[in-house]
């Protein structure tokens, strides 16, 4: 039996034979209600996988009863309501759980608990593959070594073995050979040496009308900041930003960087800023990408791991920034700094990351509407998206709200990792569409038109800034069933008749998004403030299919 205790910080009990995965600790203490104290050996998760698992249970030493923490449960987005015989847990208004009242308090029997109504408190934390996807897709040899040594929190201690290929994997990610690294660690404090690269166009803009990545690695830690910029001419700009933002953040100022000989980094202004404030800047040899290692490495580690998070859903190449800034995000707290044994997070802020907050890019989430829109009565409470990330400037997930279309950041989201994309047959079609998305920089920077792949090559009759939409959409061409493809036809002239019908139908907004982003390109016009005793001209959305060139 389990108490609930509304009393109680975290669950806790003192039977060790409950959990199926436990981690001892050491050092920390719970004080009970009579002002004693007893010590906390260890943590984990207790259930069983056919009726519940309850994670983040402390295991105390000398604990006689099962404590439920309310606080926690509420936390999880739980409701507990109690009646004078009983109590009930619910989500989203439906009962998962019954208590009954007996000696005045509350209790809970979880070995009777209906499997049909236990799904939500399982998770499948015991699944060594469900975190590697919640990692962007890391290998099982570095889960293995995180978890080993003890250099991140939150992640059970797994079985981590590749005993089946990763289809997103397979997709977006190749095997090249490489020259051998420097692994003898050359710098001895954080921005003693910055190693930077830029990987761009990507042929479809992300949704804020980005076409660039702006990476820059951290030398003696390894900690990697990405940017995405619209035009290959704001890295100077962006550079600045950076350099002033992270100087003042940790204190301590950059002695030298070392880049490429690309066009962004090797001209006037970016010397006479270096000279000004006294940084060294350093180049690669010409046409010796394996120079610039660090960071081209580093280019070809993000761009994969973004692809296969992409590959994983068949997600839209729009979300391709997202991607990439969750794949920093992780990498940031999972890979290893070689000789250090630590991982960039922790050589930066001085503490093992926390991954218990994670989860799969990608995967359907619901996000508390909370009063951001006025709701009806019986209107739903929350909205389906996509889960995209991590807020940079708070604890907050990022995700793409399907009804609003905007990205969001929010505390309050429930996610669903427990479809498995992998099972899903996926068409050589999707698979073509995904494999186009940011792959520029691998190993190198491609300098000639001969050197990108087909569908990134434009007419040199058009130039690319005077063609409009996507030029890759009209390079490839591809071949089916003749039934198949006057079906596809058919569907494609139905037209939406509101905004409503448009905002059921991912090719329409996808559609929507681009001309949102023709008007940032072109720079079609200019806010100003409303003038007095002006009557102002709406706008309306009309949805046409295009049928020949005019």
């Amino acid at each position: 039996m389990w108490y609930l205790d509304s009393g109680c910080s975290r669950h806790m009990t003192g039977d060790m034979k409950k959990f199926i995965l436990l981690e001892t600790k050491t050092g920390g203490k719970v004080t009970l209600g009579d002002n004693t104290t007893r010590k906390v050996i260890g943590s984990g998760i207790v259930g069983n996988a056919k009726n519940f698992l309850i994670e983040n249970v402390l295991l105390v030493d000398g604990l006689k009863h099962n404590l439920l923490s309310i606080s926690q449960l509420c936390d999880k987005g739980f409701d507990v309501k109690f009646f004078t015989d009983r109590c009930l847990i619910s989500l989203f208004d439906e009962v998962i759980l019954e208590g009954k009242r007996m000696n005045n308090v509350y209790m809970l029997d979880l070995d009777r608990v209906d499997n049909s109504k236990s799904f939500c408190l399982k998770t499948i934390v015991d699944d060594s593959w469900l975190w590697h996807r919640r990692l962007c897709h890391a290998s099982m040899k570095t889960l293995r070594n995180i978890t080993q040594k003890n250099l991140v929190r939150g992640v059970p201690k797994l079985e981590f073995t590749k005993d089946h290929l990763c289809d997103a994997c397979q997709q977006g990610k190749q095997v090249k050979s490489s020259f051998h690294s420097i692994r003898d660690v050359i710098t001895s404090r954080p921005l003693e040496i910055l190693h930077m690269d830029l990987f761009g166009p990507v042929s479809t803009a992300s949704l804020g009308g980005k076409n660039y990545g702006f990476v820059n690695v951290d030398d003696f830690t390894r900690f990697t900041w990405v940017r995405f910029l619209a035009h290959k001419n704001e890295s100077f700009e962006e550079f600045k930003i950076f350099i002033t933002w992270i100087q003042r953040k940790l204190g301590c100022e950059i002695s030298t960087i070392h880049s490429d000989h690309g066009g962004e980094f090797q001209n006037d202004r970016f010397e006479s800023f270096c000279q000004e404030i006294g940084i060294e800047h350093n180049f690669s040899a010409p046409r010796t990408p394996q120079q610039n290692g660090i960071a081209e490495r580093k280019n070809r580690t993000l761009v994969e791991a973004a692809r296969a998070m992409l590959a994983e859903y068949t997600l839209p190449r729009y979300f391709w920034a997202e991607a990439v800034n969750t794949a920093c995000y992780v990498l940031n707290r999972v890979n290893i700094r070689s000789k250090l044994n630590k991982t960039p997070y922790e050589l930066l802020k001085g503490r093992t990351p926390n991954l218990s907050h994670l989860h799969v890019f990608g995967c359907k989430c619901f996000i508390l509407n909370n009063g951001k829109h006025p709701l009806g009565k019986f209107d739903p409470k929350s909205d389906e998206g996509v889960f995209l990330g991590y807020s940079s400037v708070g604890k907050a997930y990022r995700t793409f709200n399907k009804r609003t279309l905007v990205v969001e950041e929010s505390t309050h989201v429930v996610f669903d990792e427990s479809d498995m994309p992998s099972e899903t047959k996926i068409e050589d079609d999707e698979i073509e569409a995904i494999q186009g998305v940011e792959t520029m920089t691998l190993g190198e920077r491609v300098e000639s038109q001969e050197d990108l792949p087909r569908e990134w090559r434009y007419s040199s009759s058009h130039p690319k800034e005077l063609i409009l939409g996507d030029p890759s959409e009209g390079v490839r061409t591809r071949h089916g069933l003749r039934k198949e493809v006057s079906h596809s036809a058919f569907i494609s002239m139905i037209e939406p008749t509101s905004i409503d019908q448009a905002l059921g139908d991912e090719f329409w907004i996808l559609a929507m998004q681009e001309e949102l982003n023709q008007f940032t390109r072109n720079d079609v016009w200019e806010l100003v403030k409303r003038p007095k005793e002006q009557s102002i001209v709406g706008t309306k959305w009309v949805f046409k299919n295009k049928v020949n060139d005019s």
